[in-house]
């Protein structure tokens, strides 16, 4: 094991992931912690389980950094950075040409602009609201007593999508409710679902501008019924790393290698 290690904790509203970098800039572990409110708790927990994962001792770490909705809510990193810093950087790292970042999270959804360096160039983000979210399609996957997980897969047999027009995520819940008492087919509904989210992340795309190639981040990222229609409305193919959740927290882990390089400089 290298000496040089360094660790990212992006603590988010549902979600807290840690990544362990070496001197090489390889991943030595991560881990996701989910649940219905993330605190210090939730992000020590994910720390302490990457740790453990990569046979790394807490002494051994050279520096910390967080990011991340949490990211000043916790005492135990050497530095906190803006998500919108480390997504980009995090991405930059997997997809070395990428010009532009889609994250749908938890309870807020963003896009990133690079420009041919890497650096971010612009950015838009939706946090005032949860619809098109993680936390949206959570809501609508319990109205239709259907797994989260399974949202994706059932979206692609569908024939027939009917419009969701409301984005609020009260609203659109009762729209689902409504229409499944009117015998619409749950596939339907769900595609529908997924066509609203599709629609909204569109014009947040559109006030940044698009350039290819396409990162999509975030826990929604494995939805691939979302991802399709992303494509399909953008026009583009879009890259979905192994584990789009880690995202944030691997770009912050780079960061403190940096910061980790300056101090042994």
């Amino acid at each position: 094991m290298p000496k040089e290690i360094a660790v990212g904790v992006d603590i988010g509203s549902l979600t807290a992931k840690t990544v362990v970098v070496d001197g090489d800039r390889r991943i030595v572990s991560y881990h996701v912690v989910q649940g219905m409110i993330v605190d210090e708790e939730a992000a020590l927990q994910s720390l302490e389980r990457s740790l453990q994962d990569g046979g790394v001792g807490r002494e051994e770490v050279g520096f910390l950094v967080t990011t991340g909705y949490g990211r000043t809510m916790v005492d135990f990193g050497d530095k906190n950075l803006t998500e919108i810093s480390c997504h980009a950087r995090g991405a930059r790292f997997l997809l070395p040409s990428v010009r532009t970042v889609i994250d749908i999270g938890g309870q807020d959804s963003k896009v990133i602009a690079l420009d041919p360096q890497g650096r971010v160039a612009n950015f838009s983000m939706n946090d005032k609201c949860a619809a098109g979210t993680g936390r949206f399609l959570e809501v609508m996957a319990q109205a239709l007593s259907v797994e989260l997980s399974k949202m994706g897969e059932l979206s692609l047999t569908s024939a027939s999508p009917p419009a969701i027009s409301s984005m609020c995520t009260v609203f659109a819940e009762s729209e689902v409710i409504s229409l499944r008492a009117r015998g619409c087919p749950i596939p339907d509904i769900v595609a529908g679902i997924h066509e609203a989210i599709g629609r909204r992340m569109t014009s947040l795309v559109k006030h940044v501008g698009l350039t290819e190639p396409v990162l999509m981040s975030g826990g929604v990222a494995k939805n691939q019924g979302v991802v399709r229609v992303l494509e399909r409305l953008l026009g583009v193919k879009i890259t979905v790393p192994g584990e789009p959740q880690i995202v944030g927290a691997l770009g912050a882990g780079l960061f403190a290698l940096d910061e980790l390089g300056k101090s042994r400089g």
